[in-house]
């Protein structure tokens, strides 16, 4: 591939994919990023404290699961270390009043299935009857391959299980992997996202459904780390560096960067949805009016601080609007500055922020006992689309020569970092055809 030209315009978690197996494959790798900050939807993010400090936090806090082996090998490609930028944890739900699914530690070093059995086996505040209708329906699900219709609802493909399970199990990790509520959800995208975590391949070790939070903040574990290592092998980062507008040429393509232009043979257009369709309006319209009419769907993060903390890395909410909070300080003990700073997570959030906030901190009180003092609440309106039954994502092929990256583009997951990376590396294997 010596000799090809490509250019990756986004420095998300797609993009980063895609440069990197560019520059892998030897083509000479030019990737553009509209701001000044890489990681896209998943970044870094310095949040105000009250003693003036600011604190190495992120726009939303993410988990990462055994599974996600694309995006855990990539990081180990660009020199991250695992072992010390993520805290593995068997599969857990565990709520503050001792209930949902929390693996015992005598099985944490099992097999997928059987942790999972033993997770649903010791489940806090379960009876027979909710065990055992679980573990039937996991095992109908993988008779049949964990397939659903195209049309069939999380609800529908869930029908007939206890409240107890739908309430503990199924909706918390509905809304965290697919961004909406069971009642509007894929059936088909979820169980898909089941079967690779209780019946796929872990990576480095670790059980596809082991739970794996970040130690540090989202810029240390994949892009800053991703950039030092194009850089270090002659990619051209260029940050700061707007694309406004792209032709085709007899060369292949040229982009418009403000007063200057770049050539490339071939493109990956790696940002996220609405600037895609912006963007690529005047290449391929009918796949930019497609890609800018997916709907989209809301994450909030309330950054709050309590001196105590939680007393654990992570606890199960109910009720909403958050599902999840976090203790960042218990993450990363070596951090002093992050002692008691909490995240508390809202997915499929609705509303403003100002009550979304006040929700949060009201569920704070109510659930956990804390009087958390706000640090910043981030709304992220578009973090992601809407993961509906029978959704028809655009494909990655737009244009010859030019292909689109992104958690949103056609491909089996959800809109998660293992679906952007896969997505990167696709167009990536594309391009260099």
């Amino acid at each position: 591939m010596s000799g090809l030209r490509v250019a990756v315009v986004g420095a998300g978690w797609a993009g980063l994919a895609a440069a990197e197996a560019c520059v892998r494959a030897g083509a000479a790798v030019t990737l553009l990023e509209a701001t000044a900050q890489p990681g896209g939807r998943a970044r870094a993010l310095a949040v105000p404290h009250s003693d003036g400090t600011a604190l190495p936090l992120d726009n939303g806090q993410h988990i990462l699961i055994g599974a996600y082996v694309d995006t855990l090998a990539l990081m180990e490609r660009v020199g991250v270390d695992l072992g010390t930028t993520l805290w593995p944890m068997p599969l857990a739900l565990p709520f503050a009043d001792g209930g949902g699914l929390d693996t015992p530690r005598w099985a944490a070093g099992w097999p997928a299935p059987l942790a999972a059995l033993a997770a649903i086996a010791t489940a806090g505040g379960w009876d027979g009857r909710d065990r055992a209708a679980l573990v039937a329906r996991l095992v109908r699900w993988r008779l049949g391959g964990f397939r659903a219709p195209a049309g069939a609802t999380v609800s529908a493909v869930c029908a007939g299980l206890p409240p107890r399970v739908v309430d503990d199990l199924i909706e918390p990790l509905c809304v965290s992997a697919l961004n909406l509520p069971a009642a509007q959800a894929s059936g088909a995208v979820f169980l898909r996202v089941l079967r690779d975590a209780f019946t796929g391949r872990g990576h480095a070790g670790w059980a596809p459904s082991a739970l794996l939070l970040p130690r540090t903040d989202l810029g240390a574990l994949l892009p800053a780390p991703a950039l030092r290592w194009l850089g270090e092998r002659g990619a051209s980062v260029r940050l700061g560096t707007r694309v406004t507008g792209v032709t085709r040429d007899s060369r292949g393509w040229t982009l418009a960067l403000g007063s200057d232009t770049l050539h490339a043979d071939r493109v990956v257009w790696a940002t996220g949805a609405a600037s895609a369709a912006k963007g690529l309006s005047t290449v391929a319209p009918a796949w930019a009016a497609q890609t800018g009419a997916l709907p989209h769907t809301a994450i909030a993060t309330v950054w709050a601080h309590h001196a105590g903390g939680l007393g654990r890395p992570m606890v199960a909410l109910r009720g909403g609007p958050a599902q999840f909070a976090f203790d960042r300080g218990a993450l990363a003990p070596q951090e002093p500055a992050l002692r008691g700073v909490l995240a508390f997570v809202a997915s499929a959030a609705e509303g403003e922020r100002d009550t979304l906030q006040a929700g949060v901190l009201a569920q704070a009180q109510a659930q956990l006992g804390l009087a958390v003092t706000p640090l910043q609440t981030v709304v992220e309106r578009r973090a992601t689309f809407a993961c509906t039954p029978g959704l028809v994502r655009p494909a990655p092929v737009v244009a010859p020569g030019l292909w689109a990256a992104g958690d949103y583009v056609d491909g089996p997951y959800p809109a998660t970092l293992e679906g952007a990376v896969r997505s990167g590396r696709a167009a990536a294997a594309a391009a260099l055809a």
